[in-house]
């Protein structure tokens, strides 16, 4: 056998983008081709995967076949050899044609990756009859491969999430990613599909483009993309930052997630037809179901459309729950126009259709943007799509966010006598985040804006103002503020005025809660916000204020009574300053995170009852956390000692900010700063020090930040005595010591 002396390794280009990835690509390929033993019959050297397709980033692994035919003398050792020597990450293997077919029958992803073989060195036809082998294999058993790929993808998709919304994702395999490309692709072999369109291909080169940047920015191979990366990567992909990245990533990543859903539907009618030509009924005027879609009527095509015909189909499919078939989205974005200023009655109409179709809107939505048709219904929307949320309470961008809000609101619809103004305000109830200054705030005029363009009545816009105004008023007050203190309660009335306003704001509360995510609401916000509203309600309706919560009853038994589970510890003690420090504290002690908290006294009775969750998982020691909770009430546990031992909690985020509000019979002090163990402990220790008696605490931790109100007795009018208050409590905070 003849061999060659291997030439030493390419130094390979480390830039970024399609030029840099071909140099690299062409560069290995003489490099490996230079390591075939040339004048050997029988055998080929082809290249699988990323590399058979050029796609070559700065640290990816080399994918290799050498192809065999049966007596063949070459020595793959021969050429593994110098790449590892080379230090190259090798993917190789070894095949006769028909043992690469045996492998392909039970691996899917060897059956892709021989898809995109490419000859590098050695017998042309050997390596031609493989890569038709294995298209003719892969075409003639699609009705069991593909089955098998759908499988695998959607258990893929339910390991690494969508990309699309996620904050470090994986640019490979999480949906929308590069594997689903490849997955395209082959789908585009079985002549099923039409593999990837031009609005595919510009996704995957730029996301092929992040690859290179993040193997770059971190000097190794990988493929999740983490948010200490995110400034690097976006400057060497010439992007301004990091949230500029994530929209490009998250609309990349969209585009490919719906070539998919296109491509499996296309794969799934052929997988269950029948024979016919497919089952066609009218959804609505101008819109027909064929074959599983919705599709414009043959009457609707003309020279002129109906300037409402767009959100006509879209209705029409949402409220069916059927796709939009691609020809049609194509159609109406080329020829449909948006509605005209202000908007038809019947425009207005498919909107609210549209918005109240509940799950059905958001695909559907999802598909009317990627084919540009949204920002012709709202030019607002451009500026929101995409955008990132970095609050790890929310698991979608806000465009997307917007859409899920305005779907689960539909569920609310026969709870209020205006469902069309509740969905309209789930679309837009954050149209203002992006913008400087509170969200509320200056999103209101903009939901004024769209509720005017599309022919809402002045009245009806003013209803759409206050509650894109108001929509956190509800929930915010609810787990911040004193319900059975009148003024809580006229406070908000104030701000509602009227009950068709409470309605939208109650409902709206609830949908937001759930499109954001499951750490947004729980059992007991959402009794305190359903409390909240039923108060608001009365008093809007002239009823008396109802009367204080009844205490709990008094424990049997000595005092200090303690009662704990996993998830809540309450404690019922005689009055004493001091109180609600002991027990956060003691909580701290056990690294448990106090989730919420209230407090209240009567009848020289105090009772304290928090919702807590460990710090770093795991269980809890309930009995050894109830000896220690009675010790520290009883003054016999050293609990400041005990935290000072640990060392001070980290300091960092925004400066912490406090503010005063009114109570009846007290003041509100209202602290908002970065979460951190211990946190509660050291401010209601520094109220203690301070004089102040807190009469009741609501707090809540909203991720990394808490918003803690304290209530407390008596006058707190005098400047200086309030200025006393503030220096204690944020010179307890961690960073803040000795200020």
């Amino acid at each position: 056998m003849e061999t060659t002396s291997a030439a030493p390794a390419p130094e390979l280009a480390s830039g970024v983008g399609a030029a840099a990835r071909a140099e690299r690509a062409a560069a290995l390929y003489v490099w490996l081709a230079g390591l075939f033993p040339s004048s050997e019959p029988g055998a080929a050297l082809v290249a699988v995967g990323g590399l058979g397709r050029g796609e070559f980033a700065p640290y990816s692994d080399l994918d290799l076949v050498l192809v065999t035919a049966e007596g063949s003398a070459v020595d793959p050792a021969s050429i593994w050899y110098p790449i590892w020597d080379a230090k190259f990450k090798l993917d190789h293997s070894a095949r006769t044609v028909d043992e690469a077919l045996e492998v392909v029958d039970s691996d899917v992803k060897a059956f892709m990756g021989l898809l995109d073989a490419r000859l590098l060195a050695g017998d042309a036809v050997l390596a031609k009859k493989l890569h038709d082998a294995v298209v003719t294999r892969w075409r003639r058993t699609a009705r069991t491969a593909l089955p098998a790929l759908r499988e695998l993808t959607e258990q893929r998709w339910e390991r690494h999430g969508e990309l699309a919304f996620l904050l470090e994702g994986d640019l490979k395999e999480a949906r929308g990613g590069l594997r689903d490309v490849s997955v395209l692709r082959a789908l585009g072999y079985t002549g099923l599909t039409n593999g990837t369109r031009p609005a595919v291909h510009a996704a995957l080169n730029f996301l092929l483009d992040v690859r290179d940047a993040l193997h770059l920015t971190r000097g190794r191979r990988g493929d999740r993309l983490m948010a200490q990366d995110r400034a690097e990567v976006a400057h060497l992909v010439e992007l301004p930052d990091g949230d500029a990245l994530l929209r490009r990533i998250t609309d990349s990543a969209r585009t490919v997630a719906h070539a998919c859903d296109d491509a499996w539907r296309a794969v799934n009618r052929w997988l269950t037809a029948s024979g016919g030509s497919g089952t066609r009924r009218p959804l609505a005027r101008d819109v027909i179901e064929q074959d599983g879609e919705a599709v414009l009527a043959r009457t609707a095509v003309s020279a002129r459309p109906d300037p409402a015909l767009a959100l006509r189909v879209a209705a029409a499919a949402a409220r069916a729950g059927r796709p939009i078939a691609r020809p049609t989205l194509e159609w109406l974005a080329s020829y449909a126009p948006p509605p005209e200023q202000p908007w038809s009655a019947g425009a207005r109409y498919a909107l609210f259709a549209l918005l109240g179709a509940g799950a059905g809107l958001v695909p559907i939505w999802e598909a009317c943007d990627r084919y540009g048709l949204v920002t012709g219904w709202l030019p607002e929307w451009a500026r929101i799509r995409s955008a990132p949320q970095h609050n790890p309470v929310h698991r979608f961008t806000i465009d997307r966010h917007l859409v899920e809000t305005a779907a689960a609101a539909a569920t609310y619809a026969r709870e209020v006598s205006r469902p069309d103004l509740l969905v309209l305000c789930g679309l837009l109830h954050d149209i203002g985040k992006g913008l400087p200054g509170d969200h509320s705030v200056v999103g209101a005029p903009i939901a004024a804006s769209v509720a005017r363009r599309v022919g809402l009545p002045e009245a009806d816009v003013e209803i759409v103002t206050r509650v894109v105004r108001q929509h956190l008023l509800l929930p915010d007050t609810a787990t911040r503020r004193d319900l059975d203190d009148p003024v809580t309660v006229d406070a908000v009335a104030e701000a509602v005025r009227d009950t068709t306003t409470l309605e939208l704001l109650y409902a709206l509360a609830r949908a937001d809660a759930a499109a954001t995510g499951p750490a947004a609401w729980s059992a007991w916000k959402g009794r305190l916000v359903a409390d909240l509203a039923r108060r608001v309600s009365a008093a809007l309706s002239g009823q008396a204020p109802e009367p204080p919560t009844a205490a709990p009853p008094k424990p049997e038994g000595p005092l200090p009574a303690v009662r704990v589970t996993e998830e809540r510890v309450t404690v019922t003690a005689e009055d004493r300053r001091g109180l609600l420090a002991a027990v956060a504290g003691t909580l701290a002690l056990h690294r448990l995170d106090v989730m919420t908290a209230d407090t209240s006294t009567v009848d020289r009775l105090a009772y304290v009852s928090c919702a807590v969750q460990p710090r770093f998982g795991g269980g809890t020691d309930l009995e050894a956390l109830a000896a220690d909770l009675r010790r520290a009430v009883l003054g016999e546990l050293p609990v400041a000692h005990k935290l000072a031992r640990r060392g001070g909690p980290p300091s960092g985020g925004a400066a912490p900010r406090l503010m005063w509000h009114p109570a009846t019979d007290a003041a509100v002090l209202e602290l908002r700063a970065t979460d951190s163990s211990g946190l509660l402990f050291r401010v209601a220790s520094a109220l203690e020090e301070a004089g102040a008696d807190v009469r009741a605490a609501r707090i809540s931790t909203l991720g990394a930040d808490v918003v803690d109100a304290f209530y407390l007795e008596g006058e707190w009018d005098d400047p200086a005595r309030r200025n006393a208050i503030e220096k204690a409590v944020l010179a307890s905070l961690p960073g803040r010591e000795g200020t």
